[in-house]
């Protein structure tokens, strides 16, 4: 009976929390009803990290040093890390937020690079990438928003979700580095959102 209960109490814990990570803040996703199609956008521009704020040049000139200065690593390594840094803001974090909208539909609906009547942008503001140490790893946590627009009228905002220090997991495969964390964080949020959207259409 204790061990039902405490299952209840988590369960009961992790539906709140969820909705203090990720919250409808105004409008909704009716006129995505009987689309095709969702164009979607990652927005990855003045992100402030840590619990310091700094910005992403300090934040990359931070992890540089700590790079450069195992003898172990060098400048070879911390060239690789910051060539996957970048790579993966051009394109894997959309690609993760995309899988995760898509995972629970027979088809793709959410799209990049798409000509569809609304986008979805995901606005990144601030980040805690999170650490990896072996057999454990503290999860990045995220906050931003997100933004259903008219994709020939940005100014138009139908539904805008806040995002507040969002640290659910999904692909623990890819947590040894910060990129791969975050990477993960946004394919959390694609289908913690595409269950919402859904919700909200019934």
């Amino acid at each position: 009976m204790r061990k039902l209960l405490l299952l209840v109490f988590m369960v009961m814990m992790t539906t709140v929390f969820g909705q203090e990570k990720m919250k409808l803040v105004s409008g909704d996703f009716e006129v995505l009803r009987d689309q095709a199609d969702v164009n979607v956008e990652v927005k990855f521009e003045d992100v402030l990290f840590m619990k310091e704020n700094i910005t992403e040049a300090q934040y990359l000139e931070n992890r540089k040093k700590q790079v450069m200065d195992n003898p172990k690593r060098g400048e070879s390594a911390w060239n690789e890390w910051i060539g996957e840094w970048e790579k993966y803001k051009k394109e894997n974090y959309v690609e993760r937020l995309l899988k995760g909208l898509n995972a629970s539909g027979k088809k793709e609906i959410f799209k990049k690079d798409s000509s569809a009547k609304y986008t979805l942008i995901l606005n990144t503001k601030w980040v805690f990438p999170g650490w990896h140490a072996g057999l454990i790893a503290m999860p990045t946590e995220m906050s931003g928003n997100i933004q259903l627009v008219e994709t020939n009228n940005p100014s138009v905002v139908l539904a805008t979700v806040e995002l507040n220090k969002y640290d659910r997991f999904s692909g623990m495969d890819v947590t040894i580095m910060e990129y791969g964390r975050l990477a993960a964080a946004y394919e959390s949020i694609g289908k913690v959102l595409s269950r919402q959207i859904k919700r909200n259409l019934k």
